[in-house]
């Protein structure tokens, strides 16, 4: 069973997406195992202070290291062996084919999700990835925390279920986004199967299905 513990502030955020689809099902079926970690369980003081002004001047607020590392810590007690992944706009920008490389590893990870201006820079020292998954920037790290776990868990064997659903889809050959494809009723409001879906001819579909991939840009 793969491990994914997650360290964030908002921990209700993560509910409704582990908790449904394919996130629901690798769990039920024992594939993956989810862990919330809530950062201001880990704060400083009476008020669970986990942020602090930024030396040197600037607007906002930095989350300080002391609760991130102490969290980071509790993390890799349940799990020593876990990577860290630091949600992060500097990180490597996310891709399919590396999806499918965790997917297919054994690792288990932590992920460390940011809020407000960021964190201090010697959180980065307990990190052994940095992930962007776009170049915008979003609120916290919590979106982009999701995006990469579902882009991971839905391709552990058995979690989708189909032996070759990964292997057509878009991105799953690094380059190429996946083909046009129509179900019943063959006509809908004027708009027609392509005649070649219908024929029977497997050869033709397949070349036809290679001729509408469009290479990613």
């Amino acid at each position: 069973m793969r491990k994914i513990q997650i360290i964030t502030l908002f921990p209700e955020m993560f509910g409704g997406v582990l908790n449904s689809s394919m996130m629901w099902k690798a769990q039920k079926i024992g594939a993956v195992d989810f862990r919330m970690i809530n950062l201001r369980d880990f704060g400083l003081g009476l008020r669970k202070t986990v942020d602090d002004i930024i030396y040197g001047g600037g607007d906002g607020m930095l989350l300080m290291p002391e609760p991130l590392f102490n969290a980071v810590e509790n993390a890799k007690q349940y799990d020593p062996t876990a990577k860290v992944v630091l949600m992060t706009p500097r990180g490597k920008r996310w891709q399919q084919a590396t999806a499918k490389t965790w997917a297919d590893s054994d690792e288990n990870y932590i992920f460390v999700c940011a809020r407000y201006e960021g964190y201090d820079e010697r959180v980065t020292t307990l990190v052994d990835y940095q992930v962007s998954v776009g170049d915008y920037v979003l609120t916290g790290g919590e979106l982009a925390a999701m995006t990469v776990i579902d882009s991971v868990v839905r391709l552990i064997p058995g979690v989708l279920g189909g032996e070759t659903s990964s292997e057509i889809e878009s991105f799953s050959d690094g380059e190429t986004l996946e083909y046009p494809q129509y179900t019943r009723p063959e006509v809908f409001r004027g708009m027609e199967v392509p005649k070649v879906l219908l024929s029977g001819n497997h050869g033709e579909i397949a070349k036809w299905r290679q001729d509408h991939s469009i290479k990613a840009e």
